[in-house]
């Protein structure tokens, strides 16, 4: 369904379930805050699972119609209404969220679940809540066609995993999420101004409206650059990256490994939202070229960095800002040319690939540092030797898990950065594609670096304590399933095109 068909459609058939996936956690949360103990954790789980079968039927009904789905709250139309609108990337983001969330709760919830005792914890409840929050942020966020809606989703978003980055209390946790929310805050007051300006030019703020009458004048190009520099600082993109190593570094390894897989992605998503269904017409190739050149800068200096890294909850987050680059790249691949509409959809394939197997693989990542840090107690570098054969399923799951990041066959990340490849080398972009290979060398550098001290024989000494079956299974899991995602075929999912302004 066309967003300009929302208002006077109405709901289509099973919208509703937009409005449940919003709803749901934030009930979620208020039940864990009355029920407590033993109870509060178990209603979390449940809405958690629900979360799951809600994105499932959502992504199943926008499969089967090839329409989006969508929900008038209220009755009351835009743009005075709120719509509400699933099409099929907004389906997929939903799944993904909702599947890495639901892991990273039974990865932490030995930790964080309840206690034998019945007694209540307050690291238990912070960690939940938020957890549930952020869900219900992103399904806000992802199924909004109006951009303070969209905004709103973001800010509850970002306000929701500070709790996460200080969860541990120290000094230099409380610094990282300081740091965050002085970022984040920035990021709010640009993107802020700029969408005033544009309710001051236009009258509106929905999706539709504006792509159908936005001009091309000072008033609007200055606006559509305010939002953007707000949002590069809210996705963490060089060189706006500063807030999100120390935060990573903090945060329990089950909070960062929703902070890299989920919550970078909402700024981006809304990035993608502004540029390539609210102000098409203003999409200038040298603006969209600054952005692809922040990306590549990102991929070098973002694996540079990570190389050069001590700590491997540090590679890890640096890894992040290298990763986000590829992303980039799909703001001057993804718009179509005279000619090239096919190596544009490839393109647009390419950067969500991208998004959803770094979800799955940096996940995976975290949580398997997390237990490099329980085993060990510490994540030196140069100190991993003996977790090959004290830990193999760890050592499997950061192996699996940088398959993706190097983008090696068969993985995700692979055909991620194989789509992008086709679509630079189709349209005459050397430079891209230079980058997308060499990020991948220096991906497998910093990645190999880690396995081969993992793989090394342990000092005397030296010994790796038991760690869950069940944590280490769960991060398998995840990196497994950025490996199954590169089994999909090497061309333009139909998926992504459910919905896509023209």
């Amino acid at each position: 369904m066309p967003l300009q068909a929302i208002a006077t459609a109405g709901a289509t058939p099973g919208g509703y379930l937009l409005v449940l996936a919003i709803v749901l956690p934030a009930v979620a949360i208020v039940a864990l805050f009355m029920l407590g103990g033993r109870w509060g954790p178990r209603a979390t789980a449940l809405a958690l699972t629900a979360q799951i079968i809600i994105a499932l039927r959502v992504l199943g009904l926008v499969w089967a119609t090839g329409q989006p789905l969508a929900y008038v709250v209220g009755g009351f139309a835009p743009p005075l209404g709120i719509a509400l609108r699933a099409d099929g990337i907004s389906a997929v983001m939903m799944l993904t969220a909702a599947i890495i969330a639901a892991a990273a709760a039974l990865y932490a919830w030995r930790d964080y679940g309840p206690r034998p005792d019945g007694v209540e914890r307050r690291s238990s409840l912070v960690f939940l809540a938020s957890l549930l929050a952020i869900g219900a942020a992103l399904n806000l966020l992802f199924t909004s066609s109006d951009l303070f809606n969209l905004y709103v989703g973001l800010e509850l978003v970002t306000f929701a995993a500070i709790p996460i980055v200080s969860l541990k209390g120290s000094a230099e946790t409380l610094r990282a999420a300081l740091r965050y929310l002085l970022f984040a805050v920035f990021g709010s007051m640009l993107y802020l101004l700029g969408i005033v300006l544009i309710y001051g030019a236009y009258g509106t703020l929905d999706i539709a409206m504006l792509a159908a009458s936005v001009q091309p004048d000072g008033i609007t190009l200055l606006a559509a650059g305010l939002a953007t520099a707000g949002l590069l600082a809210k996705t963490a993109l060089f060189p706006f990256h500063l807030w999100l190593p120390p935060a990573h570094a903090g945060a329990p390894a089950a909070g960062s490994a929703v902070l890299s897989a989920l919550v970078v992605k909402g700024s981006l998503f809304l990035l993608m939202r502004l540029w390539f269904d609210a102000l098409p017409a203003i999409r200038e190739p040298a603006a969209m070229q600054l952005l692809a050149a922040l990306g590549a800068a990102a991929v070098i200096l973002g694996s540079i960095a990570a190389l050069r890294q001590q700590r491997l909850k540090l590679l890890v987050a640096y890894s992040t800002v290298a990763q986000i680059g590829y992303m980039f790249f799909v703001f001057t691949l993804a718009p179509a040319a005279p000619g090239e509409a096919g190596l544009a959809t490839t393109a647009w394939t390419g950067g969500w690939m991208q998004i959803v197997a770094h979800a799955f693989a940096k996940a995976a990542m975290f949580m398997a540092a997390g237990l490099v840090v329980e085993a060990l107690g510490h994540d030196r570098i140069s100190r991993l030797a003996g977790l090959g054969k004290g830990l193999p399923l760890v050592t499997l799951c950061f192996a699996v898990s940088g398959l993706s990041l190097m983008g090696i066959p068969p993985s995700g990340g692979f055909s991620a950065k194989w789509l992008l490849l086709m679509a630079a080398l189709g349209q005459g972009h050397w430079l891209w594609a230079t980058v997308i290979v060499a990020g991948g060398v220096l991906a497998g550098a910093y990645v190999f670096r880690v396995l081969g001290q993992m793989m090394a024989d342990a000092p005397p000494g030296v010994t790796v304590k038991p760690v869950s079956h069940t944590q280490q299974m769960v991060a398998l899991g995840l990196a497994l399933v950025a490996v199954v995602l590169g089994l999909l075929p090497l061309e333009p999912a139909p998926i992504l095109e459910i919905g896509r302004a023209p």
